[in-house]
């Protein structure tokens, strides 16, 4: 799936970063200069939300959209608990991702609009 979304983004114009595991992300330090965070909901190890909660007890983050193979009510109330720009269950439309993405980054940079 990783790969997939690398390809996703890099067609939609972004330059993704991606990391093995959420312990990996949180090693390297580098959420706070993504432009927008993609998490995998049900990762080994922590959970997408609880490395979102983890990351967001530091300081502000950037924009994030929870992606998952199970769409469970319980994890869509997080997700909107959190403020995700975005959740999304597999499979998802590459175009709408992408679009997710740029609203969010439009929303968060005054003067930025999406088509």
């Amino acid at each position: 799936m990783s790969h997939a979304l690398v390809r996703i983004l890099r067609l939609g114009g972004y330059v993704p970063v991606t990391f093995d595991s959420a312990e990996a992300l949180l090693e390297a330090g580098g959420a706070r200069d993504a432009a927008c965070l993609v998490f995998d909901v049900h990762l080994p190890g922590l959970t997408g939300f609880e490395l979102y909660e983890r990351l967001a007890s530091t300081g502000a983050l950037p924009p994030a959209i929870f992606i998952t193979a199970y769409d469970e009510p319980e994890s869509r109330s997080q997700a909107e608990a959190l403020g995700a720009a975005g959740y999304f269950t597999k499979p998802f439309s590459g175009y709408e991702l992408v679009a997710a993405i740029a609203r969010a980054i439009a929303a968060r940079v005054p003067g930025t609009q999406t088509q």
